[in-house]
């Protein structure tokens, strides 16, 4: 048993540096520039986007001093969400990107910190050739069973889903819009996803971010996710809903944690279930020789 629990030790440390590959020597954060809206960097743009970008002058200034910056005429919201969406809008149309081809038509706020005045908004599916940060929210729904014991319900994602398709994932789980507040999104995601009552769902307790940054042939990946637990009346069993899930499970923590390394679970939905375990004391430092490392992997900010 030791030797199968060391095992996934080491593969779930290789999910976590996996997911944090941005911060790890090679990668492509010593070429990108910064990408700098109104004197803030609110992002990174691999070398290969900003050479694209230079192609449309009346939108974005040649980079300078490592960094892509927006005209000077570009002085308020509206100004730059409109100017950049026209250049993705033409990008989109050529089709060389491959990341706009899974266009959502869902705008994400752009800004320094998660807490600072949104500068712009900016087309979902190309917030990674900006190296943008991005929003989430995520639910661990929960459980006790007949004995007592705490069980996790987790969601198969549907085999139509744009990212992951058939992948294990958290109970429901979804980007923070523009304009939308973190609980108005908790909730409408469990309704949506999981068909979870508004007075069931609204008892979910924020209670941690997971914040990881990877990049790969789109672009890069800044993420935070805001993390909720959510504990279910025993009695209840969520439902598939708008056909984002095909599927629900009630497992227990042992298999859970089984799961939680294979290839069948959508990998910053795990970290998210890694979160829960560390905070429910099913993984303690005594007994888990990475933990210091599955904690510092959770928690990285640019």
């Amino acid at each position: 048993m030791a030797n199968i629990w060391s095992n996934w030790s080491d593969k779930m440390l290789q999910l976590l540096r996996r997911m944090n590959n941005f911060y790890l020597p090679g990668s492509s954060c010593t070429t990108c520039l910064r990408f700098e809206v109104a004197g803030e960097q609110v992002g990174w743009v691999p070398s290969k986007v900003a050479s694209i970008l230079t192609h449309y002058s009346e939108v974005f200034n040649p980079p300078r001093d490592g960094a892509i910056t927006l005209c000077q005429n570009l002085d308020s919201y509206s100004r730059r969400s409109e100017a950049v969406d026209a250049v993705l809008q033409t990008l989109r149309k050529e089709g060389s990107l491959t990341c706009l081809k899974g266009w959502r038509d869902e705008k994400y706020e752009v800004m320094p910190k998660f807490c600072d005045t949104p500068l712009m908004c900016m087309e979902r599916s190309a917030t990674s050739l900006f190296g943008v940060k991005r929003y989430g929210v995520h639910v661990n729904g929960y459980s006790r069973d007949e004995n007592g014991e705490l069980r996790m319900w987790l969601a198969r994602r549907s085999i139509t889903k744009q990212t992951h398709p058939g992948k294990l994932d958290n109970l429901a789980a979804g980007g923070l819009a523009a304009g939308i507040s973190v609980k108005h999104t908790m909730v409408k995601e469990c309704e949506e996803e999981a068909c979870i009552p508004a007075d069931i769902a609204e008892t979910a307790r924020p209670v941690s971010t997971v914040s990881y940054t990877y990049e790969d042939e789109e672009g890069v990946f800044p993420e935070c996710q805001f993390v909720f637990d959510l504990e279910l009346p025993s009695e209840f069993q969520p439902r598939v809903g708008d056909g984002e899930v095909q599927h629900f499970y009630f497992l227990s923590m042992d298999k859970v944690k089984e799961v939680l390394v294979s290839n069948e679970f959508k990998p910053n939905c795990a970290m998210v279930v890694l979160d829960f375990l560390i905070r429910h004391s099913y993984i303690e430092p005594d007994t888990e020789p990475h933990y210091q490392e599955f904690v510092a992997g959770l928690h990285q900010t640019l």
